[in-house]
Formats: C-alpha cells, structure tokens, sequence
C-alpha cells in the first residue's frame, strides 16, 4: 500500500523564490510534511546559487527550513536501476526519473512537480502540477 507526498525541487524554489501565488501554494504542500530525496537539496543549491544567486547563507538557511519539514532519503543504487527503467519506459529525463524512483521507493502515492505531465501515472505513482490553473 502506498502512501504520502514527494515534493520536486520546483515546489521549493517557489517557496523562496516565486510569485506570491505559487509561494502560497507551495508552502501549503510543505505543511503537509512530505517526503523528497537528497537529488531535490542538491537540485535546490544548483537552481539558487545559479540562476537566482542566492549566497551561500541564504543557500544553508533554506536547505535547513526544508530539512525540518520534509523526510529525506537517500539515492542508492536500487533507485537508480529503477530510474533507468522509468526513462526508458517513460522518456522522462534521467533527473525526473531519479525522482520518481524515489517517489516509488518510499512509498509515496502522489509526486508534485511542475515538470512532468500533470495526471500522469506512473506505477502507483499519481503526478500532479500544483500551478497548473495559476
């Protein structure tokens, strides 16, 4: 039986560095207390010190807010084998695959993100677009 959310990088960059709109979205899906791997902290840091400069504080002080509300599991190998299959199968990237690996091992039932096709199922998996009517 599967259960619980996942939340894609993009929910959290919203969260500090979006419209208010999708701010307010975003910040109602983390109160929900989901799950997302160490790819979506590493994603996070690549999105925000690149294109939004974050400094490094700024960088270390939202990674921590994140790592407070949300679960956090590792990348094994497992997850990886699982996210070749994914794009294989799917033609997602090999990055979205990794999430949804992810999303399938621990369980979870219903992966947000802004990336993929909203109402895609993917296993148990149930992928929703957040924004989709912002």
């Amino acid at each position: 039986m599967t259960h619980g959310v996942f939340f894609d990088t993009n929910i959290f960059v919203y969260l500090f560095v979006g419209d208010p709109i999708k701010a307010d979205i975003a910040e109602s899906l983390i109160r929900r207390r989901g799950i997302i791997s160490v790819q979506v902290l590493n994603e996070f840091i690549s999105v925000t010190r690149g294109k939004y400069r974050f400094s490094w504080d700024k960088v270390e002080e939202s990674l921590s807010a994140i790592r407070e509300e949300c679960k956090i599991i590792p990348l094994d190998i497992a997850v990886h084998e699982q996210a070749i299959e994914i794009c294989q199968e799917t033609k997602l990237s090999i990055y979205d695959s990794l999430i949804v690996a992810a999303a399938l091992t621990a369980g979870c039932d219903t992966l947000y993100s802004e990336d993929m096709n909203h109402g895609q199922r993917i296993g148990s998996l149930t992928i929703i677009n957040p924004f989709r009517s912002v």
